[in-house]
């Protein structure tokens, strides 16, 4: 079967009315008629005409009789649409296994896969294959082919630049994950797959995800922290995300907390990473305890009471609360999301991260501001993906 011309328009026969539904849809999910009339501006005999025009062209279906609003009269029905519409991909590459994940455009997951791969010891190609592969087998394990694909969404443990659109998604110098610095990643996956992609950095996607559907929903100011290997993070305001002029804005790990510190990875000294990042950490239990030989391993160490396990990720909470009290000043955010694999030791982490903001940030500021953990785990990058794919599905096409 050919692939998709990458630059076709998504439902090019879709026009006037009938698309502005049908993108309201995508981006919000199943909604019922009066939640239309009032997203769109569209009348109600506006929009029951063009809804039914589309449930009879098969692109917009009745949602399952559980998926009914109460109302307290007659429960309101969903519409959503159906796979006819189309599906999006998320890809999420990190340093250890790519996650690839389907969904239709009614934000239903239709398939998900996690494969083990060494990302950092192989060459970007031969990455860009497996995830290829990886794509096509879970597109032909849920029924869809490229052809069904809308868009493409890929995540990568590294910042990444570029606005314009010849410059969108170039790889910054990485450290972590060197064969891909000054790569464009997107036009080569587009090219194995021939459907559109765009390539982001992997905590903007999580901000994206826990604010859509995790800890975040509800927020109007949103600060990501992704504690892993390292440190990173994502500013999302009034759901949109603050990218900065580069495309690197939130990228917290590398604020200094001692210039003349130890030299980081970034070239700078003394950085938030060197103390909090968990390759700082392990490196620092390896005394201690010398079986640890991961993040996840470390949290459980702490979770059952270990003390060296639990200092260590104390400490490291706190060292992010002093240099976050800085931004909650300047952007008075209403809350902070902590996720990665640091972020799964909950109040352990987040008990001392909250009382260093306390002490480094305005009380007028702090006070408002909820601490919380991620609600997604390791699943919110790539279901960042998706909610980015099923946002920017007309820019993809």
């Amino acid at each position: 079967m050919p692939a998709m011309d990458p630059r076709r328009p998504w439902l090019p026969d879709v026009s006037g009315p009938s698309r502005r539904l049908v993108e309201e849809l995508r981006v919000s999910g199943p909604s019922t008629r009066a939640q239309l009339v009032e997203r769109t501006g569209l009348s109600r005999a506006t929009v029951s005409g063009y809804v039914s025009d589309l449930v009879d062209r098969g692109l917009v279906a009745p949602a399952e009789e559980t998926s009914a609003v109460e109302t307290g009269g007659r429960p309101a029905r969903l519409v959503h649409l159906t796979r006819r519409a189309g599906v999006v991909v998320g890809v999420d590459i990190g340093r250890t296994h790519v996650r690839v994940a389907v969904a239709d455009l009614s934000h239903a997951i239709a398939g998900e896969e996690t494969t083990t791969l060494q990302v950092a010891d192989l060459d970007s190609d031969e990455v860009l294959d497996t995830v290829a592969t990886q794509v096509r087998a879970e597109l032909r394990r849920v029924g869809a082919c490229t052809e069904d694909v809308v868009g493409a969404v890929v995540g990568l443990p590294t910042p990444v630049v570029g606005r314009a659109a010849s410059a969108r998604g170039t790889v910054a110098r990485s450290n972590i994950l060197p064969t891909w610095s000054g790569r464009t990643p997107a036009p080569a996956l587009q090219e194995r797959l021939g459907v559109p992609v765009i390539v982001e950095n992997d905590a903007n996607l999580g901000a994206v995800a826990e604010v859509r559907w995790g800890a975040g929903r509800g927020s109007r100011a949103t600060i990501y922290l992704k504690m892993a290997t390292g440190v990173g993070g994502a500013i999302v305001l009034d759901g949109d995300l603050l990218r900065g002029v580069s495309g690197t804005a939130g990228e917290m790990g590398h604020v200094s907390l001692d210039p003349a510190g130890a030299l980081c990875r970034c070239g700078n000294r003394g950085c938030l990473e060197l103390t909090a990042g968990g390759a700082a950490l392990l490196q620092a239990i390896r005394t201690a305890a010398p079986h640890l030989a991961d993040l996840r391993s470390l949290v459980a160490g702490a979770q059952e009471g270990d003390q060296a396990c639990r200092r260590l990720i104390a400490d490291a909470g706190t060292s992010v609360g002093q240099v976050l009290g800085g931004l909650v000043n300047v952007l008075n955010p209403d809350r902070i999301v902590v996720g990665g694999e640091l972020g799964t030791a909950g109040d352990l982490l987040v008990d001392p991260l909250r009382r260093a903001l306390g002490q480094s940030a305005i009380p007028a500021a702090a006070e408002q501001l909820a601490v919380v953990p991620g609600s997604l785990g390791a699943r919110a990058e790539v279901l960042g993906a998706l909610a980015v794919a099923l946002r920017e599905a007309d820019r993809l096409g």
